[in-house]
């Protein structure tokens, strides 16, 4: 997912940051998301998870929900 992500992040016309965050070594974040890593987090909403999205990602990003 994060190579998809940075790929997307230089060759689409929306700018966006990417922070990548280690669920495996957080509890909270172990409880929260258990098995749905990767996920894809927007403003502390799930976008997606297991894989790419990138129409869910579009329409986070152009806050169309």
């Amino acid at each position: 997912m994060w190579r998809h992500l940075r790929e997307l992040q230089t060759g689409r016309d929306f700018d966006f940051e990417l922070v990548r965050v280690d669920v495996d070594s957080d509890n909270v974040l172990q409880q929260r998301f258990g098995t749905l890593v990767p996920v894809l987090l927007g403003d502390d909403r799930v976008i997606c998870n297991y894989y790419l999205d990138p129409e869910a990602l579009e329409r986070y990003l152009t806050g169309v929900v």
